[in-house]
């Protein structure tokens, strides 16, 4: 399929069939899509739930009750579900752990790249977060990059998606101790096959 009539031909699937599933190897492609997805400075914040099975699928419903109930169903019927979290904060040492994953993975053509780039990242984390006073937004951003890319890929694939961002957060936070781990839920897709 074209780029453009991926485009054209790709909707917000309303209901799944529960019995269709996402071929794994096809789903493994979606996550390392994911894995590629592009963000600014290349701070990647995020990180993905994924729900395969009815109990996941049946935990992530948690949120959506009373005003958010009409996608329940788009949940627990399709064949995986994701959760896009983002981090509440950037620490000086996932800094370092991005910069020496960077590094090991050949980005830098010297010492001096390298310090560059450091340099870099740590002025754009302290300017959103003390000048802006927006630093969850703005890694927030970068999440929903990634949410595009998933759409983009799994129309590529023949597999629908629906994005939502009708739910509780909080109740969302709570059911996978979100908050703990310093990330908070930014939204929900279900993927899988339209019924």
């Amino acid at each position: 399929m074209d780029l453009l009539n991926t485009v054209k031909s790709r909707y917000t699937t309303k209901a799944y069939d529960p019995e269709k599933k996402i071929p794994q190897e096809k789903f493994n492609k979606l996550l390392e899509i994911l894995r590629f997805t592009p963000s600014s400075v290349n701070i990647q914040p995020w990180h993905f739930l994924v729900a395969d099975n009815p109990t996941a699928k049946e935990r992530i419903a948690k949120a959506l009750t009373g005003r958010y109930a009409y996608n329940a169903p788009k949940v627990l019927e399709s064949s995986h579900t994701l959760v896009f979290c983002t981090r509440t904060d950037i620490s000086p040492e996932y800094l370092n752990q991005l910069l020496e994953q960077d590094d090991l993975s050949g980005r830098f053509k010297d010492e001096k790249a390298k310090l560059g780039q450091k340099d870099t990242r740590h002025g754009y984390v302290e300017f959103y977060r003390n000048e802006q006073k927006n630093l969850f937004g703005w890694m927030e951003n970068q999440t929903f990059i990634a949410l595009g890319q998933l759409l983009f890929a799994a129309g590529l694939e023949g597999i629908d998606a629906t994005p939502m961002g009708g739910f509780d957060e909080d109740v969302l936070n709570e059911e996978f101790g979100l908050k703990e781990k310093g990330l908070r839920s930014s939204v929900i897709v279900s993927l899988g096959y339209r019924s």
